[in-house]
Parts: structure tokens; sequence; C-alpha cells
């Protein structure tokens, strides 16, 4: 761990920051309580369902997508692609957690197309832009007001998909096939530790809040619905573009399912 720190310090300072101005923009997004279309709702059993009801029909939808292309797909992923759908009632359980309890939080307008084109370094911090939500949605599902965590699961897939294109963007040219494993542990543990420094500098400034629950727990069971739900999205959309990225969707659904719930 020592030495994991020093040899990507600045990178985990930058994650840091980034984690703090996100904080700050959620909870800027949030004080707009007379201004309706902005000001926060609080989370309901009944959205709760809803919520779990939308995992359930997009996760369908998915599975059978890969279901259906599985065969076709570039051998290097045929293998992941059968280890996820074999844990599609494990993904659904994990949805379903959402459900169990109310939870006590809030739903305000968040940025909506969250990930690392939408910020830009300045040397020593950020500035976030593009705050028109996903193009491929209406200006009615864009206006939907969500837990930020659905920003910060964003977010934090992106830094998954930097780990990937840092290493395997470059394979033809740079780096040796015999170092490829290697590297891709050291790739993993860089994801893992940004995207650990990024959600403790974001936490710590909205623990005090009522956007978020008090409780961790159920943190953590709405991030990892939104970080389900969005590599789902992701799978979708590589079958559809770039099948040989598959591999970045598939391992972010299994390090959810394999983490403790």
């Amino acid at each position: 761990p020592h030495l994991m720190s020093e040899l990507i310090a600045p990178y985990l300072e930058s994650a840091r920051v980034l984690g703090q101005r996100t904080a700050e923009l959620h909870l800027a997004l949030a004080s707009a309580v007379d201004d309706a279309p902005f000001a926060p709702e609080p989370f309901s059993t009944m959205y709760q369902r809803s919520l779990y009801h939308s995992y359930r029909a997009y996760l369908a939808q998915v599975m059978n997508a890969l279901v259906t292309m599985q065969s076709g797909l570039p051998a290097s992923v045929q293998a992941e692609a059968a280890v996820v759908l074999a844990e599609r009632d494990a993904i659904l359980s994990r949805f379903q957690t959402v459900t169990r309890h109310r939870i006590s939080a809030m739903r305000i307008r968040c940025h909506g197309d969250y990930h690392l084109g939408q910020v830009l370094h300045t040397g020593g911090d950020f500035v976030i832009i593009d705050f028109e939500g996903e193009p491929t949605r209406s200006l009615g599902e864009r206006r939907i007001k969500h837990s930020p965590l659905k920003d910060v699961a964003g977010m934090i897939r992106s830094f998954h998909y930097a780990s990937h294109v840092a290493l395997h963007g470059q394979t033809s040219t740079v780096i040796r096939s015999e170092d490829v494993p290697g590297l891709e542990e050291w790739a993993r543990a860089w994801y893992l530790w940004v995207s650990a420094a990024f959600l403790r500098a974001y936490l710590h400034l909205m623990s005090d809040t009522p956007v978020l629950p008090p409780r961790p727990e159920d943190v953590a069971v709405m991030l990892d619905g939104y970080l389900l739900q969005k590599a789902l999205y992701e799978l979708n959309y590589e079958m559809n573009n770039r099948p040989d990225w598959l591999v970045v969707p598939l391992q972010g659904i299994m390090q959810v399912i394999e983490s403790t719930p």
C-alpha cells in the first residue's frame, strides 16, 4: 500500500480534488429549495420500487441481447460473458436490495452524464462542463431527479475505462504482450485506489447532509445499484459498437457482484 500510494500520489490527489468538487456541485444543485424544478425531493418506498423495476427491465433487455450475441463475440470475452450471464439472478438480487427497507435520502437534479470527459483539468483543479445530460434521453427523462450517487457511479466507471485505455490502447506499439497480465494488475490497482480516493473525498463533504442516507450500508446499496446500472449501459453500448471492449463492463459487473453486499 505504501509503494502504491507513492507511485500514484498525483493521481490520488487529483481524485481527491475531483471528489470534493463533485460534492460541491451536488450541494449547490440541492440548495435550490425554492425552485420547484430543482428542489430536492425525498426518496419514498414507491420510488425505491420504481427504481428496482427499472433496473430489472433494463437487466432483462441487456442480458437477452448478450445471449443473442454470445456466439459471435470475440473469443477474448466469451468466457467472461458466460460468467456474467450465469450471474443474472445474483445481479437481480443485488438490485432488489434497494427495496428491502425505507432509505432516507433525497433526489436532486444531477449532472446526468458524468464522466472524465465532462471535466476540464486546470492543473490543480477541475471545471465541470456539459450539463445537458445523456444526449440519447428525452428532455423529460433528463429532468428526472435522482440520487447524486448516480453521478458518482458514472465517474467511478469512467476511472475503470481510463485504466483500460491506458493499458490496452498502447499494446500494439509500446507494451510487450508478455507484460500485459502483470500490467493489468497494476491497472486494476490504480482504478481501485483512485476510485477510493474520489469516493472518500466526496462522502466526507456529503456525510452531514440529508441528500445521502445517514447509514453507510444504504449508501453502499444505492451506489452498487447505480454502478451495476451504468455497467449494463456500457455493456449494451459496447455490444453495438466495440465488442472488443466488452471486457470492461463485464469486469465492472462482476466486481460489484463479488463485493460484500
